[in-house]
């Protein structure tokens, strides 16, 4: 019998690009990006935003360049920050050139967009130059006009020739250092297109829903879509969009890499809805749980439930559990194992002293690793 709370998903097999010093694709871990919202130009916001995003784990930033004024302003910016920074270009190629040139790791562009042959060369030279990446970004509510005419209306099949003719351009010109994203703000015109689109190239795949709209309809959508996805083992990086502050996008991303056992980082709580058959107030004390374990990196497994009907169970598949016993008391597990009845009034601070231990565990096994 398969054991689904180890089972791994096996990864589509894709071409490995450098973004940065972090790779994408093949056989790296899945990263997870979010986008700043503040004006590019103002210096002191955007730098914010990005340190933010850094503290919660992002593994890129992308940061529109619409002007002049943005593509230089991303050179202090990057002096600033520690995360690879992405440039989104769109239709002007000196945008491009100059956010290469101000040490973009990536640039965001569709190269049939940015006019003739001879300025994508200019662009590629310079993302050549500066070992900078590109990311063919393909959506469904600007696709190319012909491409329109001839699918009469934005569908998978559509998606996926303007991705394979942005992609042949770069092919010709003996640039292999990109990734291709197919997104729309409908989740089963995504899916479809990256299912097509996977089998016609090797290069990386960006997953998101666009626009997929504020933070719990947004939440849901990329969940369902990235998931479907990733559980398939389709995708490379991922980008959750949400009308939002830009951190929770990534506490998402991670979130869907999480449930799919695809990465971990920072605690994961299994945590039951309660009912009347608890022994403590759940909701309440997963909610201090999670604000006293959000400084923690390292991966840790987590279960509170609030009676013996699941509790058991949960905790043998978790680092650390506690399971509701009684009105004045519960069971504490490590590894699967039970350790000692805890007073309900004392359980927070022991749980988080014991997921505290087993982070000072990994820590010491890595040193002696090394």
């Amino acid at each position: 019998m398969k054991n689904y709370y180890w089972q791994e998903i096996k990864r589509r097999k894709s071409n490995k690009i450098m973004v940065g010093n972090i790779p994408v694709g093949g056989d790296s871990p899945i990263t997870v990006q979010s986008m700043t919202n503040t004006n590019t130009a103002d210096l002191k916001a955007t730098i914010n935003q990005v340190k933010n995003l850094e503290n919660v784990g992002a593994d890129f930033v992308r940061i529109s360049c619409p002007d002049q004024e943005s593509s230089f302003a991303l050179k202090n910016i990057i002096a600033e920050t520690k995360v690879p920074i992405i440039a989104d270009i769109h239709f002007h190629y000196k945008r491009a050139i100059e956010a290469a040139e101000s040490g973009a790791s990536c640039l965001r562009f569709n190269p049939g967009n940015i006019g003739s042959r001879e300025r994508i060369l200019e662009v590629v030279k310079a993302a050549r130059d500066n070992d900078c990446s590109i990311r063919i970004g393909v959506n469904a509510g600007s696709l190319e006009k012909k491409i329109l005419e001839k699918y009469k209306s934005p569908s998978p099949e559509a998606m996926v020739e303007s991705a394979l003719m942005h992609e042949n351009i770069l092919k010709d010109l003996d640039f292999n250092n990109y990734k291709i994203s197919v997104k729309a703000s409908s989740v089963l015109l995504t899916v479809e297109a990256y299912k097509k689109l996977a089998l016609k190239t090797k290069a990386p795949l960006h997953l998101g829903i666009t626009e997929a709209g504020g933070m719990i309809d947004g939440t849901i959508k990329s969940s369902i879509g990235i998931g479907q996805l990733l559980a398939q083992g389709i995708g490379d990086t991922i980008r959750v969009s949400l009308s939002a502050d830009p951190v929770e996008e990534i506490k998402v991303g991670f979130g869907i890499l999480k449930s799919l056992g695809l990465r971990h980082r920072g605690v994961t709580i299994i945590s039951c809805p309660s009912c009347a058959r608890q022994g403590f107030d759940v909701i309440t004390t997963v909610k201090k749980l999670e604000k006293k374990l959000s400084h923690i990196t390292e991966s840790v497994t987590l279960s509170v439930i609030g009676c013996v009907v699941n509790g058991p169970g949960e905790a043998l598949m978790t680092e650390v559990g506690f399971t509701g016993g009684g009105k004045e008391s519960g069971m504490l597990y490590i590894d699967g194992n039970q350790l000692m009845k805890c007073k309900n009034d004392d359980m927070i601070d022991t749980i988080v002293g014991y997921v505290e231990e087993k982070i000072q565990e990994k820590e010491n096994s890595k040193k002696n690793l090394s």
